[in-house]
């Protein structure tokens, strides 16, 4: 049999006849997996093969460019349900507020910390093995009977979340972002222990702090018009002064610091190979940091040697 009449068929179909190849591996395609190329076609697997072989576009910060910040809307998600928790169910709040130390006397009444104390009281917070509180607190709010603020603790908190939040989260990358929401919310957390271990406090003020320190650190690393965010951060800084006489401004501070230490560790890695090792490094640096001075707090409050 002449060699050039044979049948030529798709790689892919046998019985489908076809006098095409791929311009990539030179396999025989048929209409149906033939993919529009550069120059002429590309079989299925070598698309895959090639889309696997392109560079992801990345952020000035490492990030995967994202045009949709899933996970502010999945924060502000997740601390309304919380809030409609605790509407529910008041008993929330105190289970998962931040509280380094308290007690709980027999009558079920809170009293101030003290080492020593009667075997019909027992203690509740950090110091009575609730680490889950460092950050169940950051997804808790004010009831709205409650406090100075009521329920303009939540929607206060949430506007300033989905107005910076949604910024940083694509400039950063998802997976940053989270980190970096994480461990200012915690740096929140540890501050109030280690300053105020008595005091129970609660909301996503100090993770939102950190989100400010991170737009301002952004904004200077990538030489945006700093006269806006100037006059940002100075309102931010005016509410850290006025939160010093009506909430938590050690949790606020806590975070505010966190949070910059974790986008100056961002901002200024390396842009190599090694940036996004450094970027860890520096995370679960400050990470251990902040366990390390809970966990002295706590033995230093329980006298433990």
């Amino acid at each position: 049999m002449d060699p050039e009449s044979a049948v030529t068929t798709c790689y892919r179909h046998p019985a489908v006849e076809s006098h095409v190849r791929c311009t990539r591996c030179e396999r025989y395609i048929c209409p149906d997996c033939m993919r529009e190329a550069a120059v002429g076609h590309q079989c299925p697997e070598c698309v895959r093969e090639g889309a696997r072989s392109v560079r992801q576009a990345r952020t000035a910060f490492g990030g995967r460019i994202t045009a949709v910040p899933l996970v502010t809307y999945v924060l502000i998600g997740l601390n309304v349900l919380a809030y409609v928790g605790e509407l529910v169910r008041p008993a929330i709040v105190d289970r998962f507020e931040m509280l380094g130390a308290g007690l709980v006397g027999p009558d079920g009444g809170h009293y101030v910390w003290q080492d020593t104390y009667p075997s019909d009281f027992h203690a509740a917070g950090v110091v009575d093995g609730e680490w889950y509180r460092l950050l169940t607190s950051a997804f808790l709010h004010l009831p709205p009977t409650e406090g100075t603020f009521g329920i303009l603790h939540i929607v206060m908190n949430m506007v300033s979340l989905w107005n910076i939040g949604r910024v940083v989260e694509v400039q950063l990358g998802r997976l940053r972002y989270v980190v970096l929401y994480l461990l200012s919310a915690l740096g929140g957390s540890v501050l109030v222990l280690l300053v105020a271990p008595g005091d129970p406090t609660l909301g996503a003020s100090g993770a939102i702090f950190g989100l400010g320190a991170a737009y301002y650190v952004m904004a200077r690393r990538l030489g945006a018009d700093m006269a806006v965010v100037n006059r940002f951060m100075a309102g931010l800084l005016l509410w850290l002064l006025i939160s010093a006489g009506l909430t938590s401004w050690q949790g606020h501070l806590g975070g505010l610091l966190a949070g910059a230490v974790v986008t100056l560790a961002y901002a200024y890695a390396p842009r190599d190979r090694r940036r996004a090792l450094v970027q860890a490094g520096a995370c679960a640096v400050l990470l251990v940091v902040l366990l390390v001075s809970a966990w002295a707090k706590v033995a230093e409050l329980t006298g433990a040697q």
